[in-house]
C-alpha cells in the first residue's frame, strides 16, 4: 500500500523536549487523541493518525503523534541499531494524515535519570511471557514502561494503537486498567499491503525474493481460519499444519499458537473469540501476524429497568455495529397487547399459557429501517407502547411459562449471533455467555422525565411526574422481585448510568465498551 502525499499539508509542530510538550499540551483546552509510534511510520500509521483526526463527540480534537525509537523494548541481539530512522519523512506522512504535532524526544528525554534511576512498569506474567513473549522476554516491559511513562506526559483522552501487535495492545490495556489511568485505548484493525502483508517497518528491509516468501505468512493464517469457519479442519489440527506450512515456505517459525484472545492462554480449540498467531524470521527481519476466530458471531446484552434508554440507543448502536436489533421488550410488550385483546387475565397464569401455543411473534424491519412488531398477524407496532399495555407488561413477563418460552424463541433467533439484544434478563438468562454485557439504568426521576416526553411525542396523556415515578418505581420492584429471571445487574456487566448523557454520549460508550471485547478485525464496523 503506497503513500499519497497531497501537494500541500498542514504545518505540524515539531517537539523534541518535555518543556515543548508541555508548552503545546497547555495550548490545547479539549481533549487530545494520541498515536504513539517508533517512527519508520507507514500506511498503517497513517490510518490512526486518520482515525484519531475524525470528530469525536462532534468536536475535531488535535491529534499528537510521537516518535521515539525505545531501547527498553529491545533485547541483546535485535535490531536496535539497524531500525530505520528518518524524521523528516515522518513529519511529512504524519501531516498528510492530519496530525497536529509530533513529539520526537531524545532518550535522554524520556529517561533522563538513564535506565538504571528508571521506574519500570511490569505487566502480568500470564500476558508477558507467552507468545512473543518466550523469545522476547523483556520486551513488553518495555513497551509497558515507555507508553505509561508517555501517558503522563501527554495525558490524553484517547489513545490509538494497531489490532497487528494485538498482544500489546491487550498488555496496554490491562496496564492503564490497573493503573487506573483516565483514558480510552482504541484498537484499529490491521492494514494491509497489497501482497497481504500486514504492514510493517520492518518489512522495507526485506529483498523481493524474501518479500515473496513472507506474503505466505498472511496467506497460510488466512486459508486455515476459512477452513475452521467451513468446518473443514479441527482447530486442534491447525497450529502443527500451519507451522509445517510456514516452514515449508522457507519462514523461520518462533511459534504458531491458538489462544484465547483476551487473556491469551492456550485454547484447544475455538471458544468465544480466540487468537490463531505466528511468528516467524524472513530474513534479516521477524514478522508477526494473527487471524481472529470466532465460534459464533458476537452477541451484546443489554439489561435495565424501564425508561433507562435502551431501546433508543440499541437501535442506534446495533445500526452503526452492524448487529441485528433484538427488541425482546417489545416482544413481551406484544405478548401483553395479544392477552390483553384475548379479554385473558394478564395475572392469571393459567389463563395466559394457552395463549402460548403456536404463537406467532414476529420483529422485522420496515423500509425505513425502523422497527415493526406484529403477534398472529396483527400489527401491533404503536399499541405495545400504550400505557394500558406499559402498565400490565411487568405483570404478564413474571409468569414462568412466559419467561420459558419468549428465552427460547429469544435464543433461537440468537443462535448465530451477530445480535443486540435489550430487555431485562438478557445477560443473566437469555444470552448468558454474551461477549459483552451492559446494565444501562438511570435515576427514577430521569427516567420519569423520559417516560414524559415519550407519551407526549406519541399523543398520549401525560401524568403528573410523581405519578410517574411512583408507576417506575413499582415496575422496578415487580421486575426484580419476580420468581422467574428477576431484573438483576450481571455479575460480569458494566453499568452505565445515563444521567445528563446525551443520546450520541451513551452510543459512543457502548461502542467504546464493545470494541474492547470484539476487535475491529473480528467485526468490522460497516461503511456510512
Amino acid at each position: 500500500m503506497g503513500f499519497v502525499l497531497p501537494a500541500r499539508c498542514l504545518p505540524v509542530q515539531l517537539l523534541h523536549t518535555r518543556d515543548d510538550l508541555r508548552a503545546w499540551r497547555h495550548e490545547q483546552a479539549g481533549s487530545v487523541q494520541f498515536v504513539p509510534t517508533m517512527g519508520a511510520l507507514h500506511a498503517g500509521h497513517q490510518q490512526l493518525i486518520r482515525r484519531a483526526a475524525e470528530p469525536w463527540g462532534g468536536a475535531i480534537s488535535p491529534v499528537l503523534v510521537s516518535v521515539f525509537v525505545n531501547p527498553l523494548q529491545f533485547g541483546p541481539g535485535e535490531d536496535l541499531d539497524a531500525y530505520p530512522r528518518d524524521l523528516s519523512t515522518d513529519i511529512a506522512l504524519a501531516a498528510a494524515a492530519g496530525a497536529t504535532a509530533l513529539f520526537a524526544p531524545s532518550v535522554a528525554e524520556i529517561y533522563p535519570q538513564g535506565e538504571a534511576g528508571l521506574t519500570r512498569i511490569s505487566p502480568p506474567l500470564a500476558l508477558r511471557q507467552v507468545l512473543c513473549g518466550r523469545s522476547r522476554p523483556e520486551h513488553f516491559e518495555g513497551v509497558a514502561t515507555v507508553v505509561v511513562r508517555l501517558l503522563t506526559l501527554v495525558r490524553p483522552d484517547r489513545l490509538w494503537l494497531g489490532e497487528k501487535d494485538w498482544q500489546q495492545l491487550v498488555i496496554l490495556r490491562r496496564v492503564v486498567a490497573d493503573l487506573g489511568l483516565s483514558l480510552r485505548i482504541q484498537g484499529c484493525a490491521t492494514v494491509r499491503e497489497a501482497d497481504g502483508l500486514a504492514c510493517s517497518s520492518r518489512n522495507r528491509r526485506l529483498s523481493p525474493p524474501q518479500r515473496q516468501q513472507a506474503a505466505a505468512l498472511p496467506a497460510a493464517l488466512a486459508a486455515f481460519a476459512d477452513e475452521v469457519a467451513a468446518g473443514r479442519c479441527q482447530a486442534g489440527d491447525v497450529t502443527a499444519r500451519l507451522s509445517r506450512q510456514l516452514e515449508a515456505a522457507g519462514l523461520l517459525v518462533d511459534y504458531v499458537e491458538l489462544v484465547a484472545a483476551h487473556s491469551l492462554e492456550p485454547s484447544p480449540q475455538v471458544q468465544g473469540l480466540s487468537l490463531l498467531a505466528a511468528a516467524v524470521h524472513c530474513g534479516p527481519s521477524r514478522l508477526i501476524d494473527h487471524v481472529f476466530l470466532m465460534s459464533r458471531q458476537p452477541i451484546v446484552a443489554i439489561d435495565g429497568p424501564a425508561g433507562a434508554g435502551k431501546s433508543t440507543v440499541t437501535r442506534a448502536f446495533a445500526k452503526r455495529l452492524g448487529l441485528i436489533y433484538l427488541d425482546t421488550g417489545a416482544m413481551y410488550r406484544a405478548l401483553t397487547w395479544w392477552v390483553q385483546h384475548q379479554g385473558a387475565d394478564p395475572a392469571d397464569a393459567a389463563a395466559v399459557e394457552p395463549l402460548l401455543v403456536d404463537l406467532n411473534l414476529q420483529l422485522r424491519s420496515g423500509s425505513g429501517g425502523e422497527q415493526q412488531v406484529s403477534i398472529n398477524g396483527h400489527d401491533v407496532t404503536a399499541a405495545i407502547r400504550s400505557p394500558e399495555v406499559t402498565a400490565q407488561v411487568s405483570v404478564v413477563a413474571a409468569h414462568g411459562c412466559v419467561r420459558q418460552a419468549l428465552t427460547a424463541q429469544q435464543q433461537a433467533m440468537g443462535r448465530q449471533g451477530g445480535l443486540v439484544a435489550e430487555g431485562r434478563d438478557i445477560g443473566t438468562a437469555v444470552f448468558p455467555d454474551a461477549e459483552l454485557k451492559v446494565f444501562l439504568t438511570a435515576t427514577v426521576a430521569e427516567r420519569a422525565r423520559r417516560r414524559a416526553l415519550d407519551l407526549e411525542q406519541r399523543g398520549f396523556a401525560v401524568p403528573p411526574l410523581a405519578e410517574l415515578e411512583a408507576q417506575i418505581a413499582e415496575r422496578d420492584h415487580l421486575d426484580s422481585s419476580r420468581e422467574v429471571a428477576p431484573l438483576r445487574q450481571a455479575d460480569d456487566a458494566v453499568e452505565l448510568v445515563t444521567d445528563g448523557m446525551a443520546i450520541e454520549a451513551v452510543i459512543q460508550a457502548l461502542v467504546d465498551r464493545f470494541r474492547e471485547r470484539v476487535p475491529e478485525e473480528a467485526w468490522p464496523t460497516p461503511a456510512a
